[in-house]
């Protein structure tokens, strides 16, 4: 099942249901009877157990009048703000292999905050004091239930869904740090998350999924999860021994070969571009480049 979250008219967040190029609205009062008391917002969804929530609207008959064109919404972020994304650097074995790396012994991660999110169409905002701006097309898993201390073996078994997400970096704020990526991967409206989510029945095998990246039809990645280092229910296990993992946490897995800098000329994200990523059964995410505030004065 696809889940989405889109704008309606009085310009709220709600969730709603894709089903081929049109959505079920489930805040229509025609799902009520289905909805009951629960507010129609994909976190709200995901923190009662989408699994579930999933059986219960396949079963369900939705009234013509709940039912519009994908044309007529404006999609957001499937979870406009999660609690925190988790990413993991240096984790597709063609990209190390680009740049000449070792593979790590374990996981390199990151925190990046949840306001950083932004939906399909929504500006990537460039600050003018970082330096070099990259992209890196990823496959995004959302977490579904509490995860702490969880074993490998069972690790999957949290797993809500799957999106697209564009884990757009400060490199040169990264490089300038010593290699610390706090500043250079919490930049303003540098997190593209969509176009929507998709239940694990929809991606049978999360090691299969075509990657692609291009900045104004000009391709910069075209890989695939195949390539990952550290599987997802590693990275499930390993970030849960570090730090809790709670209902609609996102875990983004790494990104494969042609990043920004492997590229001649250079791919850095720029004002006045438009950066889209694609992943195969995931949907197409493309985002406008725009000039932001300075950020190292803020």
């Amino acid at each position: 099942m696809r889940f989405i979250t889109f704008s309606d008219a009085p310009g709220r967040a709600v969730a709603g249901l894709l089903r081929g190029d049109q959505v079920i609205d489930l805040s229509h009062r025609a799902c009520r009877a289905v909805m009951g008391d629960t507010a129609p917002a994909l976190d709200v969804l995901v923190e009662q157990g989408l699994q579930g929530w999933s059986r219960r609207l396949a079963e369900a008959v939705f009234d013509a009048d709940a039912i519009r064109p994908l044309s007529q919404v404006r999609l957001l972020a499937p979870l406009p703000r999660p609690g925190k994304i988790v990413g993991a650097a240096f984790n597709f074995t063609d990209a190390l292999a680009e740049r000449g790396m070792a593979l790590p012994p374990e996981p390199v991660i990151f925190v990046r905050s949840g306001c950083t999110v932004i939906g399909p169409g929504e500006p990537i905002l460039i600050p003018p004091d970082v330096g070099n701006v990259g992209y890196e097309a990823e496959l995004a898993v959302v977490i579904g239930r509490r995860a702490l201390r969880v074993a490998p073996e069972t690790s999957m078994r949290y797993v809500a869904g799957y999106t697209a997400h564009n884990d757009v970096s400060g490199s040169g704020l990264v490089r300038q740090d010593g290699g610390n990526f706090v500043r250079g991967k919490n930049l303003p409206a540098s997190a593209p998350l969509g176009p929507w989510l998709a239940t694990p029945d929809e991606v049978p095998d999360p090691y299969a999924v075509g990657i692609r990246l291009d900045v104004d039809g000009r391709l910069l990645q075209n890989g695939s999860t195949a390539t990952m280092l550290f599987n997802i229910a590693h990275l499930i296990s390993y970030i849960s021994y570090r730090m809790p993992l709670e209902p609609g946490d996102v875990i983004a897995t790494g990104t494969p070969a042609g990043v920004a800098a492997m590229h001649e000329p250079p791919g850095w994200l720029m004002p006045g571009c438009t950066v889209s990523i694609e992943l195969e059964g995931l949907g197409r995410l493309s985002n406008p480049i725009h000039a932001g505030a300075p950020f190292l004065d803020q």
